[in-house]
C-alpha cells in the first residue's frame, strides 16, 4: 500500500525506553507507525521518549519496570496489554554493568548483572511470549554487547550477556514453529549518557577507543535502531536466532594488531 509504513498497527515495548539506545529505537520505530510502551525504571526518562514521540505526531505510553523483580515485569506486562491489547515486538534493552574482574565485585554485584541483563529477559519473555504465540506471530529482539562475543573486561556482565546471546537462540529454536522469531544485536561501544560520568572525568576517554574500532568512530544510539528496525520487520522474516554484531568492524578480527603488524601506530 503506498506511504504505509513498516510498524503501522504494530505494537512495540522497549525496556530501558527512557534513555540512549531505547529512546532511539523508540523514537525510529514511531516514526515508521508503531505504538510504542516506553518501560524504563526511570520514568521521568520514559515520560520524556513519550512527550518526544508524542510530540511527532506518534503514540505512546511510559511505565516504570524495574526489570529485575518479576511482579514488576508483569505488571507491565498487564499495563501494556490492557492499554494496546496486544505486543508484536519485544525489544529487551534495559542493562548496566556493575563490577569488572571477578576479585573486584561481591555476590550482590554478580547476581545484579545477571538479574538486569540475562534473566529479565527470561521474564519479560515468559510474561509476552504466550499472547505472541496465541496470534502465530511476533518478534523478540535482545539488546546484548561485544562483551558477550569476546573477552575485554566486565566479567559479569559479559557473562551475561553471553547468556542473553545463548538464551535468544533457544527462544528461536523452540518458538519459531509457533511464528516466533528472535534476534539479538551486539553492539560495540555507544556514546549514550552513560558515558557522560566518565567523560567528565576523562574528556578524552572516547578518543582512546576509536583507534580499536577499523571504521573509524564509535557508535550512536540511531546505528542500533537502525538496525533494529530492520532486524524486527517482515524484511527481515526468514531471520531468526542470529546475534549481528553493530560495532564498527570491531569483532571482525583484531585491527590494532593488523595495524602493528603493518609497522603502523
Amino acid at each position: 500500500m503506498p506511504g504505509r509504513n513498516r510498524y503501522d498497527d504494530q505494537v512495540v515495548l522497549i525496556t530501558g525506553g527512557g534513555s540512549g539506545i531505547g529512546r532511539a529505537m523508540a523514537l525510529g520505530f514511531a516514526s515508521e507507525g508503531a505504538r510504542i510502551v516506553a518501560a524504563d525504571r526511570n520514568l521521568a526518562g520514559a515520560d520524556e521518549t513519550v512527550a518526544l514521540i508524542t510530540a511527532a505526531g506518534g503514540t505512546a505510553i511510559a511505565v516504570q519496570v524495574d526489570v529485575q523483580f518479576a511482579d514488576q515485569i508483569d505488571s507491565m506486562a498487564a499495563t501494556a496489554l490492557d492499554t494496546y491489547g496486544r505486543i508484536d515486538v519485544l525489544i529487551n534493552n534495559a542493562g548496566l554493568s556493575k563490577g569488572d574482574t571477578v576479585l573486584d565485585m561481591d555476590e550482590a554485584a554478580w547476581d545484579l548483572n545477571v538479574d538486569v541483563v540475562l534473566k529479565a529477559v527470561y521474564l519479560t519473555s515468559r510474561a509476552l511470549l504466550p499472547q505472541m504465540i496465541e496470534r502465530g506471530k511476533g518478534v523478540i529482539l535482545n539488546i546484548g554487547s561485544v562483551n558477550g562475543m569476546m573477552g575485554i573486561g566486565e566479567a559479569a556482565y559479559s557473562a551475561a550477556k553471553a547468556g542473553m546471546i545463548n538464551l535468544t537462540a533457544n527462544l528461536a529454536i523452540q518458538h519459531g514453529a509457533a511464528g516466533i522469531r528472535a534476534n539479538c544485536i551486539a553492539p560495540g561501544t555507544i556514546r549514550t549518557p552513560i558515558w557522560d560520568e566518565r567523560l567528565m572525568r576523562e574528556p578524552q576517554a572516547m578518543d582512546h577507543i576509536v583507534p580499536w574500532y577499523p571504521l573509524g568512530r564509535v557508535g550512536t544510539p540511531d546505528d542500533i535502531a537502525s538496525a533494529a528496525m530492520f532486524l524486527c520487520s517482515d524484511e527481515a522474516s526468514w531471520i531468526s536466532g542470529i546475534t549481528l554484531p553493530v560495532d564498527g568492524g570491531l569483532t571482525a578480527g583484531s585491527y590494532r594488531f593488523n595495524r602493528a603488524l603493518q609497522g603502523e601506530q
